[in-house]
């Protein structure tokens, strides 16, 4: 059966949950609560996410399963064969969103290329739908000029939190309707350790991780937290109860902006 929930705002993800413990952090997350599981072909947790996803007593068109094309399979030749080797590894009917996780390094593969195939892949029924990651307004205004208006992208997933907020490229994808989605989001764990956030924490009784996500989902993006640890993943659901006021979250707005932490030198020209 194929997945009929959008995309839900607070997605698990699974970089590093690997084998066994992998499996059990996965399932753990589906069972407090988690309805999105965010995985990479480049992450090598493919098949450690259907096994979960398998395992769980949550009906399959209850769980968002996202893949993202890793960089080696740009190729007009090796895309669409990779999503389906994601999906054999998988073990589903369908991946329900899939992104071309970075453009190609260097820009050694035009973006035609390999948008033209995710569409293919889209169209096939491969995945539901698709997205780009790391994606710069210029690398987006190129996509429309390929895909049309929008791209018909869910959400561009780029590195965001409140300690790195990323504005240009937020807005720019707000404008267009199209989603943003925050990969590291606790900011590697040092959040807790702001001042100003500890304040708010204190005052709601939750960690500066947690007040970094519900910051989040008040400007309107999706986040994908992970851990091992089953304490943290119950933290992250249970952050969704959070509502700021407008003066934490202006608070917030005002922190000083750290340097990017996922940097390649082979990476776009960020914005």
């Amino acid at each position: 059966m194929s997945v009929s929930i959008p995309m839900p705002s607070l997605g698990f993800g699974c970089y590093g949950r690997l084998g066994a413990e992998g499996v059990s952090a996965i399932r753990y997350a589906l069972e407090v609560g988690y309805r999105n599981l965010d995985t990479g072909q480049d992450y090598q947790t493919e098949v450690d996410v259907g096994e979960a996803v398998r395992a769980s007593v949550i009906p399959r068109d209850q769980v968002y399963v996202t893949t993202k094309v890793a960089t080696g399979n740009l190729a007009a030749n090796r895309l669409i064969a990779s999503l389906e080797e994601s999906r054999k590894k998988l073990k589903l009917d369908r991946i329900d969103f899939a992104l071309i996780h970075w453009p190609a390094p260097n820009g050694a593969i035009a973006p035609e290329v390999y948008l033209i195939e995710l569409r293919k892949a889209e169209e096939s029924g491969i995945c539901r739908e698709i997205g780009v990651s790391n994606f710069t307004i210029a690398l987006i205004s190129r996509a429309e000029e390929i895909l049309g208006k929008g791209g018909a992208f869910v959400c561009n997933q780029i590195e965001l939190n409140p300690l790195f907020k990323n504005p240009k490229i937020a807005r720019h994808c707000q404008s267009l309707s199209m989603r943003v989605t925050c990969y590291l989001p606790l900011a590697r764990g040092r959040l807790s350790a702001n001042l100003p956030l500890a304040a708010i924490s204190k005052a709601h009784g939750m960690t500066g991780e947690q007040i970094g996500l519900a910051w989040e989902w008040s400007r309107g993006y999706a986040a994908i937290p992970t851990s091992s640890r089953r304490e943290r993943i119950a933290a992250g659901f249970a952050a969704q109860q959070v509502r700021l006021s407008k003066e934490e979250i202006a608070t917030t707005d005002a922190l000083p902006d750290g340097p990017r932490v996922i940097a390649p030198a082979w990476g776009p020209k960020w914005d």
